[in-house]
């Protein structure tokens, strides 16, 4: 008789998610790629992916997941994924803008569509640059994960070792060495073993351009007194095991905002792909409570 061989991760398909692949031109000419899906009459759910990430990071599952609830709008940073790797606008808070700008008019969440952004770890910044220059009429919420919205002093650009050992070796001309600071930021992000989630997250980055990793810390930027001034209904989520970006800049921005924060024990920089269950839990009542 032969016996049943026990099941391994890698014999078990990702769900099935559909997501149609766009870009949009922002106002320098670079190419922003998104992707969308979901339930097209849904709220729309606009993903901004972090540093030396992409639209991919989320993973099948989430999406999945989030399909039935929203309309999902996933966008590559500049430089990122299958956006252009442009030569300049990294350091610019108004190009950041712009790029979400036509990425939203591409994906036609115009004026009170009520739409929800989610900014994770870098994405947090770019969701504030938006905000701060384009103001909040698309929008009826946000949700920062994992987030910083600030490189500066500020607290709520608060990030630990992990990110800086990062930040300087990733740059590194080296490829030896800038593919085991990539190695071991990924590790850095997970408190607990995540599987195919981690491997995706260490092969996006290592397709990011050297370039571009080194150029998204080239500028100084803090955009806390405008989000202050912002009134949108907030959610913060955040790792409490966290040593990329640290709890307490989760603290000082659900301050900041007027959040309310949610905090998840033994869950470092990737809630959504640690805990993807309360994830999805919180951010769908966040969003039933918008009206």
């Amino acid at each position: 008789m032969n016996e049943a061989k026990p099941e391994r991760a890698g014999d078990t398909p990702p769900p099935a998610v559909s997501m149609d692949c766009h870009t949009a031109l922002s106002t320098d000419g670079a190419r922003i790629a998104y992707r969308t899906g979901g339930n097209p009459e849904g709220r729309p759910l606009v993903l901004v992916h972090g540093w030396a990430q992409s639209s991919l990071a989320w993973g099948p599952e989430l999406l999945a997941a989030l399909a039935p609830t929203f309309r999902i709008v996933a966008m590559d940073l500049r430089g990122h994924g299958a956006s252009d790797v442009a030569a300049s606008g990294y350091d610019s808070s108004q190009q950041w803008s712009d790029d979400v700008g036509a990425v939203l008019d591409g994906a036609g969440i115009g004026a009170g569509s009520g739409a929800i952004i989610l900014g994770w770890s870098y994405g947090g910044i770019v969701v504030g640059d938006h905000l701060t220059h384009a103001g909040t009429e698309r929008f009826g919420g946000v949700v920062l994960c994992g987030a910083v919205t600030s490189i500066s002093r500020a607290p709520g650009g608060a990030v630990g070792e992990a990110m800086m050992r990062a930040g300087a070796g990733a740059a590194d001309p080296n490829p030896k060495r800038a593919i085991a600071a990539l190695g071991s930021f990924g590790a850095d992000m997970f408190a607990q073993s995540a599987g195919e989630a981690q491997q995706r997250i260490f092969g996006i980055s290592l397709s990011t351009s050297p370039y571009v990793r080194a150029a998204m810390f080239a500028r100084r930027v803090n955009n806390d007194e405008a989000l202050a001034r912002l009134g949108l209904p907030a959610l913060v989520i955040h790792g409490a095991a966290d040593g990329i970006v640290l709890p307490s800049a989760a603290e000082a921005n659900a301050e900041t905002l007027g959040a309310r924060l949610e905090f998840y024990p033994e869950v470092a920089h990737a809630p959504f792909a640690e805990a993807p269950e309360r994830f999805l839990a919180d951010l769908e009542g966040f969003a039933s409570g918008l009206g």
